[in-house]
């Protein structure tokens, strides 16, 4: 039996009810790729955007999957973005604080770098690390050192450490090339970073999240 595609749910503002606010998708896994997952819900298909990270951790497409989600309200649509840790959630909401940063930038930071590098580059004042990160230049890193530098504690101690370690079965060179292509880098430019990264080491072929930040780093 083929299964059939879910009725993919577009959310606008039209009877719109803010008690009705999405935090939590729990469903069949439809499709996903490295900044979008489709989560099929009692036949209804949920348009998430996500990050790396989270799509490195969501199991494969027909598998049941959960993700908290941040329901964004704006004049004409309602946008869902989800997470597969709450910790990766809470940090997003803080950025989003940030003066310059909305849910899109957000998103592009958590896939740019790790959680905890991220946390303790802001805690260290590290702009350095910050400004390589793709739309954070040096004014926008120092707002968020300085906003965000004391109200980090809790998630320093929270967010465990994960190296690029989550495994990922597949073509991550192609997913890789992908992703970076959707955050904007000209399609030469990230195919070249690619083969560099994989002319250095082989074995970051087999890790989507390995290769995909070390290409932004050799794009940089």
């Amino acid at each position: 039996m083929v299964s059939q595609p879910p009725r993919l749910l577009h959310l606008s503002l039209a009877g719109y009810n803010p008690r009705s606010m999405i935090a939590h998708l729990r469903g069949r896994l439809f499709s996903k790729s490295p900044n979008q997952a489709i989560v099929e819900c009692a036949g209804v298909g949920y348009d998430v955007t996500i990050s790396v990270a989270t799509y490195s951790a969501l199991p494969g497409e027909g598998v049941e999957a959960s993700l908290h989600v941040f329901t964004h309200v704006r004049e004409d649509q309602i946008a869902l973005f989800g997470f597969s840790e709450m910790q990766e959630k809470r940090l997003f909401e803080k950025l989003l604080t940030i003066s310059g940063i909305g849910p899109k930038l957000a998103i592009t930071v958590l896939s740019g770098i790790s959680a905890d590098r991220l946390v303790t580059a802001i805690r260290g004042g590290d702009h350095g690390t910050l400004t390589k990160i793709p739309g954070i230049g040096k004014k926008t890193a120092e707002r968020v050192v300085l906003e965000l530098k004391d109200k980090l504690d809790d998630l320093a101690v929270a967010i465990p450490e994960s190296g690029g370690t989550a495994a990922y079965h597949g073509p991550a060179g192609d997913d890789a090339l992908s992703a970076l292509v959707n955050l904007g880098y000209p399609r030469p430019v990230a195919q070249k970073a690619i083969e560099a990264v994989l002319a250095k080491s082989s074995e970051a072929g087999s890790d989507f999240e390995t290769l995909f930040r070390a290409a932004m780093q050799a794009i940089r």
